[in-house]
């Protein structure tokens, strides 16, 4: 399968790119051209030193209702191994979105489900519209959430994310919320706006300094020892940095610092 560029647009501005799933004839199905063209976009995020934080969002009514149906179902009954092949590079493709150096955020239009859900989750921070909704639906199907979905336990408490994986059942942006998987809730049309101003607050900040928190945050959820040994590690590079000196001289002489990037 081809790489389809439009199926992924990158935008960039002070420092923000936005990434946008653009295939709204298709609530943004996740076919095997989409996620190429995401893969493609991720790696020029990654080398890109002047982008300071991401913004993945989708086009149309819906963040994106996960992989493509005709897709799945021809390689269900045509070729079981390449479909396998095909969930795995999926999932690789959302590790490098979790991976990234710098803080994502997730703008959530609409409906976020399957592999749409599976996405958000290699997300930092998610704003969602009042009228998203979130899901693992997979089991009705007599599947399960391949590309990560049964890791939720480590952003929401396990007894919810067992319910919302064993029932396959969704989830409204309030309750989301409340879970403290969303961060913000706004009206529909605030979510794109929103996003880019806590994106502009957030790339305000010190490059590294992000980084660290970003990757000792995550890792300390999972592997605290190793976060500890990262956390020494990250000191070294973040207390002896020029952007280190920078912040405390911005704030002797009251003026923005000029961070030198990552």
């Amino acid at each position: 399968m081809k790489e389809q560029p439009d199926a992924v647009l990158v935008a960039k501005e002070k420092g923000v790119a936005v990434v946008t799933l653009n295939r709204p004839q298709s609530l943004n199905a996740m076919s095997e051209g989409l996620m190429r063209a995401l893969d493609r976009a991720v790696d020029g995020i990654t080398a890109d030193d002047d982008v300071r934080a991401v913004i993945v969002s989708g086009n149309g009514k819906a963040f994106s209702a996960g992989g493509d149906l005709l897709e799945f179902q021809k390689l269900l009954y045509g070729n079981p191994q390449r479909l396998i092949e095909t969930l795995a590079y999926n999932q690789s493709v959302f590790e490098k979105v979790e991976r990234l150096p710098v803080p994502v955020i997730g703008a959530v239009n609409g409906t976020a489900v399957a592999g749409g859900f599976e996405l958000l989750l290699g997300c930092d921070v998610i704003v969602a519209s009042a009228t998203a909704e979130f899901g693992l639906p997979e089991v009705k199907r007599g599947l399960f959430p391949a590309g990560g979905g049964t890791f939720l336990g480590t952003r929401i408490p396990l007894g919810v994310a067992l319910e919302l994986a064993l029932t396959g059942d969704s989830i409204s942006a309030s309750r989301a919320a409340a879970l403290g998987l969303v961060n913000v809730v706004t009206p529909p049309d605030e979510v794109l706006p929103s996003a880019l101003a806590l994106a502009e607050r957030i790339a305000a900040n010190g490059p590294l300094a992000l980084a660290a928190v970003k990757e000792l945050v995550r890792l300390g959820v999972t592997d605290a020892a190793r976060a500890r040994e990262r956390q020494r590690e990250w000191q070294e590079i973040v207390f002896n940095s020029e952007d280190a000196r920078e912040g405390a001289t911005a704030f002797v002489e009251r003026r923005p610092p000029v961070w030198r990037g990552r």
